[in-house]
């Protein structure tokens, strides 16, 4: 069976994964891009927004697993636009025309809408169902490979609670947010289940990986 992974999800030192009020002009609220500072230094980003440059080392090597393998992706309302996009129907996400998914992609949200075809091989289809119909229907959409689970912080806990994910990449970012969204309430004893590795990079990210264990 294919397996459900998260990659290069980025969590404050306090575990926020995203700051607030999220608006149409700030998605991640009062974090900004401090969360993921250390990704657009990768050369990897820098490759897939066709820039030149960006640093090689840890952070690369991370970043860079995101891609390969992945046939569908499963987000939360929250990560596809900000509240309240559900009332415009022009509304098709943050990433333009063509965004960086190039799969099917499921959106779990109280307010489905038919689905949007995007340029480049996304197809964003809109669910309002449990996390286990919505990996069941992502599975069988990923075409044997597997599915990641994009976030954000709530669409990540409520899978982790449910014990469907497999594989998880966490980037620990150096910086306090205070208020937000965390990413750890309500899991307490979640390790047990899985193997756990913490690699620190120059950057001051610390990137934990959390892999089933019997995997």
């Amino acid at each position: 069976m294919s397996l459900a992974r998260v990659h290069n999800f980025a969590i404050s030192l306090d575990g926020f994964g995203t700051g607030e009020p999220q608006s149409r002009d700030e998605p991640f609220g009062h974090a900004g891009e401090r969360l993921h500072e250390w990704m657009f230094a990768t050369r990897f980003w820098h490759e897939t927004t066709r820039q030149p440059g960006g640093s090689s080392g840890l952070d690369d090597a991370f970043a860079r697993q995101y891609k390969p393998g992945v046939g569908a992706e499963i987000m939360g309302a929250g990560k596809f636009g900000p509240p309240g996009w559900h009332e415009d129907p022009e509304w098709k996400g943050w990433w333009g025309p063509n965004p960086p998914f190039h799969t099917p992609t499921f959106i779990l949200t109280h307010h489905p809408r038919p689905s949007i075809e995007m340029d480049g091989g996304t197809t964003f289809h809109f669910l309002d169902t449990s996390p286990a119909k919505a990996l069941e229907t992502a599975r069988e959409a990923a075409d044997g490979q597997d599915v990641r689970i994009g976030g954000g912080a709530t669409v990540i806990r409520d899978f982790l609670a449910a014990g469907l994910i497999d594989h998880m990449h966490v980037a620990v970012v150096p910086v306090l947010l205070g208020r937000g969204v965390r990413l750890w309430d309500g899991l307490e004893g979640l390790e047990k289940d899985y193997e756990v590795e913490a690699n620190s990079s120059p950057s001051g990210v610390t990137h934990v990986t959390f892999t089933r264990v019997g995997l």
